[in-house]
């Protein structure tokens, strides 16, 4: 039985899918503040709530961003 072997870490593109996931992010917040000008009670409250996620998913996000362009100047060691 042949096992398969684990794919190598390829971190090389770390920081720009995580800077299009920040993108993302922020479009999609966008969206639902427009969406949220027409919403009441507590559909409103549920948009608000969500792109509170959202942006502390951002602040994570960024933070991760530093991290990996770090680690890539220093050859991720």
């Amino acid at each position: 039985m042949a096992w398969n072997k684990p794919k190598p870490d390829d971190r090389s593109d770390n920081v720009e899918k995580l800077q299009d996931m920040v993108q993302n992010t922020i479009v999609n917040m966008e969206k639902a503040e427009a969406t949220a000008e027409f919403a009441e009670g507590e559909q409103r409250a549920q948009i608000e709530a969500k792109n509170e996620r959202r942006r502390e998913s951002i602040e994570a996000m960024r933070s991760e961003i530093k991290d990996e362009a770090r680690a890539q100047e220093n050859n991720y060691q």
